[in-house]
Formats: C-alpha cells, structure tokens, sequence
C-alpha cells in the first residue's frame, strides 16, 4: 500500500462517520498482512510529518492544553481527515479554527482519535488470532516485524519555538475561536 492507496482508504473511511476508524479496521482485516503493515508504516510516517511544534501549539490552544499522550491522538484525528485537510493544516495550523467549525461535530473529545493509532494493530492481531482483543504476543510480533522492515518508533527531535503565553500572538486566529473555549 502506497501513499496515494493509503489516502484513497482514508478518503472512503469518511464516508462511515463515527464509525470510520471501525471502517478502516475492517477494512485492513481483508487485506494481507504486508498491506496492514504498509498501511501502518506509511501512519507513521504522517504521524512524524505532523510531528512539529507549530502544530502541536494549534493542538495546545484549540484543546485548552497538550499532553504528549493528546497530541498523539490529535495527529490521529488529523490524518483520518483525509490529505487535503491535513497538508492545508501542516502548511497554516490556523486553518483548524476554519475546518473544526466547518465540520461542527458533536463529538466531544474532538479534534482527538486514539483508535486511529491501533486500527493496523487491531486488524493484524485478528488475522494472527481471529479476534480483535488486545495480544501482547501478536503487538510484540507487530512490532519486531516492522522494525525489521526499518520502521522507527521514536518522534523526531524538536525544539518548541512558544511558551504558553506566546499562544495568542502566534495562533491570533484560533485564540479567537478556542482560547476562551477550548474543545476539550
């Protein structure tokens, strides 16, 4: 599975609403085990792109605070979103204030998607054990697997380049929308 595959999956997923990170998983269950580890590797590798001080300040203000577990699955979120949201966001994290209103969802851990981070996972796990629950033993395979196929887990090095209170000059146009309102 390429990029462009990958994009196309995601693009359809979000036909499936709240169930779209379920769709994708099911959706990985039918394919091989190389094209569930393509599909990881290249999640990855948008999970390190987006890996950036500039978008995790946008996640910062728009959510009211950021832990390094929340910024994880505010990069979830943003990737299941599909590619053009998520290159427009990469180039201007204020584009979020635009697109978050534009999509109105009720959820209310919005904009964050830790299943995203396990769909791969989940759906190799049914296909070594025939269900989707939670094997060290497979999780382990899964990931000596891929590293020997050179995938890397470790975030990239980056230096913040705001304090907290630098977050209202930097993101004036989403300090307008979430810094009195956070989402979460």
């Amino acid at each position: 599975m390429n990029h462009t595959q990958f994009w196309a999956l995601i693009k359809q997923s979000k036909e499936h609403g709240e169930e779209q990170v379920e769709w994708i998983t099911n959706e990985l269950c039918n394919k091989t085990v190389d094209e569930i580890l393509d599909f990881e590797m290249a999640f990855g590798q948008f999970m390190k792109q987006s890996y950036t001080s500039s978008l995790w300040g946008a996640a910062f203000v728009i959510m009211g605070g950021c832990s390094d577990d929340g910024f994880d699955y505010f990069r979830g979120w943003l990737i299941i979103q599909g590619e053009q949201v998520f290159d427009k966001v990469l180039a201007d994290p204020q584009y979020l204030a635009e697109y978050i209103l534009e999509v109105n969802r009720e959820d209310e851990l919005m904009p964050q998607c830790e299943e995203a981070l396990s769909a791969a996972l989940d759906a190799y796990t049914y296909l070594k054990t025939g269900e989707l629950a939670y094997d060290e033993d497979v999780q382990t395979e899964f990931m000596n697997t891929l590293e020997a196929r050179g995938y890397d887990y470790a975030h990239p090095d980056i230096e913040f380049d705001w304090e907290e209170d630098d977050l209202p000059g930097k993101y004036p146009i989403l300090w307008e929308k979430f810094g009195d309102e956070p989402l979460t």
